[in-house]
């Protein structure tokens, strides 16, 4: 049987990806305009300059031979849509629909519903209030564990109801307590500070992580290559595993790229100064796997 669906696992080769372009998810300009301090963004993207990003983002996927589904346009969601990765999780079982700790992007999660609905992909449930998750918290330390970044936008109940989800699915769900940083406004996930690169090779930016977890990821025989601080801001620590040693990250991390590539890494990098930098998304937010194998 083919599978259809299916990523615990955030290493293993990308067959299937979820993805909105950002002619969808912007919609123009002046929405931008209207959004983009509300969204707190760090600046208003350049529409048209994100489409040509985008594109090349797109074109870039491709050539991993990656088969590429694309979410409408829907009127009911903001800009921040361009980010699939954080309103739901895939499991081996079904799409795990999130509760998003941000008010602003809660419409996206009936839309990300509808598509795997459309593909008759199973919901395997629903995070509920009083309880917040997003995808970008959820890191997949191997098929059977699983860390939780604990913060302004994944609460505590929210990872109660994800661990009852996956209870014969996991054996082990890590709650990784986050730091305050810049405050509830600012995009901090676990995503934003850990980077799975292969089964034993994670990027981390240890700077906001605690001890505890980081001598857990080493004492699981991980080895952890450091982004130094230079070029966190920058979004290196954000970069996306299109399989085992093979990623995508953003241009402008020469020290982190270097380092990479030391490990035997192969690294692709495109522009993301409109859809990464000033939206606080990297090429993990921007990407949606559901089937990696």
């Amino acid at each position: 049987m083919i599978n259809r669906y299916g990523c615990q696992s955030m290493v293993n080769q990308i067959r299937k990806v979820l993805i909105k372009h950002a002619k969808e998810g912007f919609k123009s300009q002046s929405e931008l305009n209207k959004c983009a301090s509300k969204l707190n963004y760090s600046e208003t993207p350049n529409f048209s300059k994100s489409i040509s990003d985008y594109d090349q983002f797109v074109k870039l996927l491709k050539s991993f031979d990656i088969e590429i589904h694309y979410l409408p346009y829907d009127n009911n969601t903001t800009p921040d849509s361009i980010y699939t990765h954080d309103p739901c999780i895939v499991s081996h079982r079904g799409v795990i629909l999130c509760s998003m700790g941000k008010d602003d992007r809660l419409s996206e999660v009936p839309a990300i519903e509808a598509y795997f609905e459309s593909l008759d992909i199973p919901i395997l449930g629903k995070i509920k209030k009083p309880g917040n998750l997003e995808g970008g918290d959820v890191v997949w330390i191997n098929e059977r564990s699983v860390a939780v970044g604990e913060g302004y936008r994944s609460n505590s109940e929210g990872i109660k109801q994800l661990k009852d989800l996956l209870s014969d699915l996991v054996d082990i769900v890590i709650s990784v307590p986050l730091p305050h940083w810049t405050g509830p406004l600012d995009c901090l996930h676990l995503m934003s500070l850990l980077s799975p690169i292969d089964k034993d090779l994670f990027l981390v930016y240890s700077r906001l992580l605690s001890v505890p977890f980081l001598r857990y990821l080493s004492l699981s025989g991980i080895k952890l290559i450091h982004v130094p601080d230079n070029e966190y801001d920058s979004m290196g620590c954000n970069v996306l595993a299109v399989a085992p040693k093979k990623v995508i990250m953003l241009e402008g991390n020469p020290e982190t790229r270097k380092m990479l590539e030391k490990n035997k890494v192969e690294v692709f990098c495109y522009d993301g100064s409109e859809i990464s930098l000033k939206g606080s998304g990297g090429p993990t937010c921007l990407t949606r796997p559901f089937l990696r194998q």
